[in-house]
């Protein structure tokens, strides 16, 4: 199968730090080159990363013809307007998280890349993990019994007032940064949408953006309940609890690709320990997605999952406005 040929919309050093190093191998994935909005910043990252084309614009690189497909780690406020202007180009879009500011703009995507005919995901790589196919495999055969709770703890620290993450107009925040995961974890695991949240949310005085922020999904009979922080230690743990069972992902989102990740299961038999992997979850991602475009099937996780996931945000904002329960 040939490689798709990809062009990354910005030098981050996400994509740098984290993606690259395991995408850089794949037999289904060619990077091609990368764009900055300052050429030499571009040449740098192109150099270091050992990429054949730095562009001195995002422009250049979707006017590229070689480029079949490219990936936006770009500022939150400026994901829409990226898609809307890769798909005028015909490019295909892997978007990171969120993939929207709130479901309107995120509806607005997916309705132009349909008309424009170009495949749109949102990057949620955690779901691509051997561990997390394992997590939901164990819940749907029914070994936990019926589904009761989910616990999610997500945090690190960051008072940067320069970082995008503190900065309110360009989607910071810690709903928007790292709540969408444990709602997308919640969502993932149920495989229904809530049908009403409430949240308590506090805002940090000088940056505006909401630092400590807990939410809770109902589910009907299953409850997702969650804090995320900006300003705590750094944590990040899912538990997952039934009628007849536990389990407990310890590294749910930012694992290693060079060691095994840990799923710790409890049941009346007894407890075990099941470690799957090691496995790179970019590399994992970008030839599902490679994969669908050459072979002409839908994307591993449909852009209507991002709108669902933006829905819930955004009731979770009008909870935080209304102080009660708000209806997704």
């Amino acid at each position: 199968m040939e490689p798709v040929r990809w062009g990354i919309l910005s030098v981050s050093k996400h994509y740098s730090l984290r993606v690259h190093p395991q995408v850089k191998g794949s037999p289904l994935v060619s990077i091609v080159g990368i764009a900055s909005r300052n050429l030499g910043k571009a040449q740098e990252a192109a150099k270091e990363l050992g990429l054949r084309k730095a562009y001195g614009s995002y422009e250049e690189l979707l006017e590229d013809p070689t480029i079949e497909a490219v990936y936006i780690p770009l500022p939150n406020h400026l994901h829409v307007e990226w898609i809307c202007k890769a798909a005028d180009q015909g490019k295909h879009v892997l978007c990171e998280k969120p993939l929207a500011l709130d479901a309107r703009e995120a509806e607005k995507a997916l309705a132009y890349t349909q008309k424009k005919q170009v495949r749109l995901m949102e990057a949620f790589m955690y779901r691509f993990h051997p561990q997390w196919q394992h997590t939901r495999e164990v819940v749907r055969c029914g070994e936990l019994g019926d589904l009761r709770f989910i616990h999610i703890a997500y945090a690190y620290t960051n008072k940067d007032p320069n970082n995008i993450r503190n900065i309110q107009e360009a989607g910071g925040g810690a709903f928007l940064d790292i709540g969408c995961y444990a709602i997308s974890t919640c969502r993932f695991i149920v495989g229904k949408e809530p049908n009403r949240v409430l949240s308590l949310v506090q805002r940090d005085p000088e940056f505006k953006t909401d630092c400590l922020s807990s939410g809770i999904l109902d589910f009907g009979s299953c409850r997702g309940v969650f804090t995320v922080s900006t300003q705590a230690f750094p944590i990040q743990r899912v538990e997952v609890v039934g009628t007849n069972g536990k389990l407990a992902v310890e590294i749910p989102y930012n694992m290693y690709g060079d060691v095994p990740a840990r799923v710790d299961i409890t049941t009346s038999i007894g407890q075990r320990t099941v470690l799957v992997g090691p496995a790179e979850q970019y590399r994992i991602m970008f030839e599902a997605f490679s994969r669908s475009l050459r072979e002409g099937k839908p994307v591993p996780t449909p852009p209507e999952d991002a709108v669902a996931n933006m829905k819930v945000i955004d009731a979770l904002f009008r909870s935080e406005r209304s102080g009660g329960w708000e209806s997704v």
